[in-house]
């Protein structure tokens, strides 16, 4: 599932391409994936400019200029599309496609996931028990801490609450544990002051290197992308399992924990 990188580095990208663009036309081959009919839906985009993209968390905000909101969220196998010509068109099932007079912007996999027209309350209440973003300017570490202070489960199952902070998924709260030497399956009274500075100077460093090259995505953006799914390489133990440590060669270890995958380092990540 996209996650804070994948979908900053999906709003840098199209944010050349789209924004100030006016929509031309928009094509739904599967209803499930909006939440008005065909009719409305191209009735409140067709017509109208991109002002500009928003990312919020594990979400996208494209604003328009006739007050509406398309959000969108890819859930687990969603995916995006810019095809500048008709040719170039992904060979994938498209469940919403916008067209714009310099390209399309194909939406994929959006069979769990969805793109809804609102207006701003609308989305503002949508969003509203998001916890901050991991770089929101106030984003310190005391605050950090805080937003952990009520819990008292596990660190990874905390970390990808999206009501604690918005955009960690089970990828980067491995990798954040990782960088910190923490065992992602810790409880979370446990840490000391230290661990705490740990986690949160990983979580900037682990997510900002992330998006610098690219996200995990597997498919480029659009045809020559060269930035998109950078990462892909560069993952430090998430999906690594059997394989050995980047820092000290002993074999990743995978385990489950409350029905998700952990990824982690017995060597390496302190199991306190």
């Amino acid at each position: 599932m996209p996650e804070w990188p994948e979908m900053e580095t999906y709003r840098r990208l199209l944010s050349e391409k789209i924004a100030g663009a006016r929509i031309t036309g928009v094509e739904v081959t599967r209803s499930k994936s909006i939440n008005v009919d065909e009719q409305q839906f191209a009735a409140g985009t067709v017509g109208s400019t991109v002002l500009f993209v928003e990312q919020r968390g594990k979400h996208l905000v494209f604003h328009l200029d006739n007050g509406n909101r398309l959000l969108l969220h890819l859930m687990l196998g969603g995916l995006l599309y810019w095809g500048a010509h008709e040719e170039d068109k992904p060979d994938r099932s498209v469940q919403v496609a916008v067209h714009f007079a310099a390209g399309t912007l194909h939406f994929i996999g959006l069979r769990l996931g969805y793109l809804h027209l609102l207006t701003a309350k609308e989305t503002n209440k949508k969003l509203a028990e998001l916890g901050p973003e991991p770089f929101d300017k106030r984003m310190d570490e005391q605050l950090f801490r805080a937003r952990f202070a009520k819990k008292k489960g596990k660190l990874k199952t905390a970390l990808v609450d999206q009501s604690v902070i918005a955009g960690i998924g089970n990828c980067y709260a491995d990798e954040m544990a990782f960088k910190a030497g923490i065992r992602p399956d810790r409880a979370i009274p446990g840490l000391t002051d230290e661990e705490w500075t740990k986690l949160y100077s990983a979580m900037k460093e682990v997510l900002y290197h992330a998006a610098r090259l690219g996200g995990y995505m597997e498919m480029p953006l659009f045809k020559g992308d060269t930035l998109t799914g950078g990462y892909n390489e560069n993952c430090l133990v998430y999906d690594r399992e059997g394989e050995p440590c980047r820092e000290c060669g002993t074999p990743i270890v995978k385990e489950e924990l409350s029905s998700r995958k952990v990824f982690y380092c017995p060597n390496c990540q302190q199991e306190g």
